[in-house]
């Protein structure tokens, strides 16, 4: 048995390891690598053969490998089976399955969002269901992704038993090919302004694009607001072809740089554009990263486009898949990419960390100064930074933890099944409901422990085993209790932030997608500004001169 678990997991990647080696772009590095991957095979090997108890192979290789990885970059990662099919469809949008944004818990499986019309919608599920048992299968006792469980092919039925504020329910769902819009809404503003969202670049993005712009241009939009907002990127070709429908053909979109020469690229729009003098807005926040800061920089550089919102994420990195034995693949960050300009807009620095290992964002005095077309100074290493700020822009580590922790989604939860809204159009979150949340939290038992309580814990740790803890006990308390006053005050600082994540959520629960847009385009204060940009074409010239 040892002798066969040799052969799989030593032998084998060994001689991947032959095949990897021979590639021209690390022939000067043979030597080394050769060494280390001697070192490490043989270090395997007799982990797995005279280890006191037995060893898993797949699990030891599987913690080696992405140990290796988390050294480099976030987005370099390996993907087993089930990564890549995770990939495939968030490329391509299409899958067979329940219809629902589902998130895989330790115990449950936690309807996110349900796709309206889709057979999850259509079997009664809501935002906030806690699927418990699909099938015979109970999801806590499942080892694996439970997600999985709800996956199969077209037309079959799943039987799923989910609750819903304390009380358990069933549902049979027959299973359907799932597509995920990349423009899940676009419609008129008002009679001569048009609206379309992007939410990802998979492989119909440009497809999409093209068909809402030419449909909104038939129904008279005279003007174009083009809403990136939260949209964290995809395949770089659908940003390129984006930018093409309001640039001629022939114009430098991006530059991608790597210390492997075919990689080295310049890519420039090929098609014949639809519109290149039609004003036009981006809309950007600090969730819209790679391919939307493709798209959202090389219009701001190329003077094309009104940029409106918050900073952007600042990813100027590009990943390609490279295909590994078993059907796994490598992800893995070959070049960076350059905006017209010649600016890399990536914020976070992974190769130079600081003392805890974290990345070091770039400083703004270290930022470099470039020019757009018509020579106005934009720069790099933070992000695409708008023309027109709106809305909140830096949200504290508390509110970003009650966002990634479901307090947000929680309490959106709650709020709708204990409110009838008539007129969704004419929601208000309001202060009312605002300190209702924060009792939410209180309810809740929120905790959040900053990184200064944590220094200050490993302080009085050492202080304890010197005996010292009672002479500074007094003034440790005070500390604590002082610290969890401002945190509390970070709360309502970050209020713009959480209300308008709060609205969102909430809105989302009464109208689905399409009563969200609909709301923004009434009250979203961001597309009302670029609205009026647009719509005054000496305001909309100044932006770009």
């Amino acid at each position: 048995m040892k002798k066969l678990l040799f052969k799989k997991y030593i032998i084998i990647p060994a001689l991947a390891g032959v095949v990897f080696l021979t590639t021209t772009a690390f022939q000067n590095d043979f030597f080394e690598i050769a060494k280390q991957l001697e070192i490490f095979t043989t270090l395997y090997k007799e982990i797995n053969m005279n280890y006191v108890d037995d060893t898993n192979p797949g699990a030891l290789m599987d913690t080696a490998i992405k140990n290796m990885l988390t050294d480099l970059d976030p987005y370099t990662n390996f993907m087993n089976e089930q990564d890549v099919e995770e990939a495939r469809i968030n490329n391509t949008g299409d899958y067979t399955g329940i219809g629902a944004k589902v998130k895989t818990m330790k115990d449950k499986l936690l309807i996110v969002e349900p796709y309206q019309g889709y057979p999850a919608d259509q079997a009664g599920l809501k935002a906030g269901d806690e699927i418990i048992k699909v099938g015979s299968v109970t999801v806590a006792d499942y080892k694996d992704d439970a997600g999985n469980l709800l996956k199969g092919s077209t037309g079959t039925e799943v039987n799923v038993t989910y609750m819903r504020q304390g009380k358990e329910h069933t549902a049979t769902i027959k299973r359907a090919e799932v597509e995920i819009n990349a423009v899940p809404h676009f419609s008129m503003i008002d009679s001569k302004t048009g609206y379309i969202v992007l939410s990802q670049f998979t492989d119909k993005a440009y497809a999409q694009t093209n068909y809402a712009l030419r449909d909104l241009k038939a129904q008279g939009a005279k003007r174009i607001i083009l809403d990136l907002r939260g949209n964290p990127g995809g395949l770089l070709n659908e940003a390129i072809n984006i930018v093409n429908l309001f640039v001629p053909k022939g114009t430098l979109v991006v530059t991608t740089k790597s210390k492997v020469e075919k990689y080295n690229r310049t890519y420039y729009t090929q098609n014949e554009p639809i519109d290149t003098e039609i004003p036009l807005a981006i809309l950007i926040n600090g969730n819209s990263a790679s391919a939307s800061e493709i798209v959202s920089g090389a219009l701001q550089d190329l003077d094309r486009a009104v940029i409106v919102g918050s900073r952007s994420f600042g990813k100027g990195l590009v990943q390609r898949p490279k295909l590994l034995p078993y059907g796994t693949q490598l992800k893995i960050t070959i070049s960076r990419y350059y905006t017209p300009s010649g600016r890399c807009i990536q914020a976070l620095d992974y190769w130079h960390r600081n003392e805890k290992g974290e990345a070091v964002r770039v400083k703004q005095e270290n930022y470099n100064e470039f020019k757009t077309k018509n020579g106005r100074k934009v720069y790099d290493g933070g992000g695409i930074l708008p023309e027109v700020i709106t809305g909140p822009n830096k949200k504290s580590p508390i509110t970003t933890a009650l966002i990634n922790n479901d307090f947000v989604f929680d309490y959106a939860t709650k709020y709708y099944y204990n409110h009838k809204v008539e007129d969704l159009n004419k929601f208000t979150f309001t202060d009312s409901d605002f300190k209702d949340f924060k009792e939410f939290l209180k309810a809740s038992d929120f905790s959040f422990e900053t990184d200064t309580e944590k220094e200050l814990d490993q302080v009085y740790q050492t202080a304890k085993q010197e005996n010292l803890d009672e002479s500074i006990q007094k003034d440790y308390d005070a500390l604590v209790n002082k610290l969890q006053a401002v945190k509390i005050s970070n709360i309502d600082d970050d209020k713009p932030f959480l209300v308008e994540a709060l609205t969102k959520e909430i809105v989302k629960r009464y109208g689905y997608r399409k009563g969200l847009y609909d709301y923004y385009k009434l009250h979203d204060p961001t597309i009302k500004k670029a609205t009026d940009i647009v719509s005054d074409i000496s305001i909309y010239y100044n932006y770009l001169r």
